[in-house]
């Protein structure tokens, strides 16, 4: 049980404090101490608290791609509570603490396109420029122009351009460097389309929408379509259906370079016929990218997979669920039989796709 909670300058503290209903996952034992921050004044003093005192320091968002260890967190969890939702023209500045598929339907409703296809990601604004958060042929990285963040090594708010945020695939220099940026706002330019998408990229979306890709479609059917194909994989959080007690797809597709992936192709065909031919899509000059989705399900491992409390989703393999009942280590276990097998069969590492904290696969 956690201990009564105090306010100290409107902050929220808890002690010995759960972690697990933060996660999507609903999993990880409790954090020494537990902040709630709703300004971005609050967010810097409790990061500077913890970096004075020595206090490791996790900062909690939406909780949608954090997989916590069931010892829980020895240390101080921020969790980002900010709100803020501002639009001048076809400009938008998200406060981190933003829940991020309500600013999505807001930008909708405003007419403005570049982030429809992202609509249904759970987690908040704040979390998506450290993922490079993308879905359905949008990534934020095509839209973001900066990145307002406390500096941990400097000590200051600094304000960093899209150029300098080092994007690449579910990647960026936050995530690349996760112990000294803290974001407290993002600042995104859209377009006036008149309130039409972006040109729609993916197949799957554009065979939903019954048109070709490049084509634009009406803003609201676009963010309509991928909810419900978002919702038919169990991407859209729903408590009363354990597939979406995950953290949305675990794993990324991998990226190989030419060597990888004709190594790759020939244990394809040794296992599958010569008449198989992977998923490969250009991932840049001398590299592709293959399908970790394809991946688990040919090696053996098919929706629904799994007898104990964690368990690969009933509606697409790349999630893996718990059903209620799992521990962390039951849902590590199952991703370190996914790994083991898919690198058995194919000689391909995956790689987790969610923040793990005490834990690794």
């Amino acid at each position: 049980m956690s201990a009564p909670s105090r306010t100290l300058e409107r902050v929220q503290e808890l002690h010995d404090a759960p972690l697990a209903p933060l996660t999507t996952f609903r999993l990880g034992g409790p954090a020494t101490r537990l902040v709630t921050a709703t300004t971005d004044a609050e967010v810097v003093a409790a990061v500077r608290e913890a970096d004075e005192s020595g206090t490791p320091l996790l900062v909690i968002g939406g909780g949608s791609n954090l997989v916590i260890g069931d010892k829980g967190f020895a240390g101080t969890a921020l969790v980002i509570a900010t709100k803020g939702f501002a639009l001048d023209g076809t400009r938008l500045e998200l406060a981190a603490g933003e829940v991020w598929t309500d600013a999505v339907a807001r930008t909708v409703e405003a007419g403005l396109a570049g982030i429809e296809c992202l609509a249904g990601i759970p987690g908040s604004a704040g979390a998506t420029p450290i993922q490079n958060v993308g879905a359905y042929g949008q990534e934020v990285s095509s839209t973001i122009t900066e990145v307002i963040a406390y500096d941990r090594t400097t000590h200051e708010t600094v304000t960093i351009p899209n150029a300098e945020c080092a994007f690449s695939y579910r990647h960026s220099r936050f995530k690349a460097d996760p112990e000294r940026f803290v974001v407290l706002r993002v600042r995104f330019e859209l377009e006036d389309a008149n309130g039409l998408s972006a040109p729609v990229k993916y197949a799957e979306t554009a065979r939903a929408l019954g048109v070709e890709p490049g084509d634009r479609v009406p803003l609201a059917d676009a963010r309509e379509t991928v909810l419900k194909l978002r919702s038919g994989k169990g991407m859209v959080l729903d408590p009363e259906d354990h597939d979406t007690w995950s953290a949305g797809s675990f794993f990324t597709n991998p990226i190989l370079t030419e060597e990888e992936f004709a190594a790759f192709h020939t244990r394809v065909r040794e296992r599958l016929g010569d008449d198989v031919e992977p998923p490969a899509y250009p991932a840049g000059e001398g590299r592709t990218k293959t399908s970790a989705a394809w991946l688990i399900d040919k090696a053996g491992f098919t929706k629904g997979y799994g007898t104990g409390p964690a368990r690969i989703s009933t509606k697409h393999t790349l999630a893996l669920t718990n059903r209620g009942a799992a521990t962390t280590e039951d849902l590590l276990t199952l991703a370190r039989e996914v790994v083991t097998g898919v690198r058995d069969a194919f000689g391909v590492t995956l790689v987790n796709e969610p923040v793990t904290v005490g834990v690794s696969l």
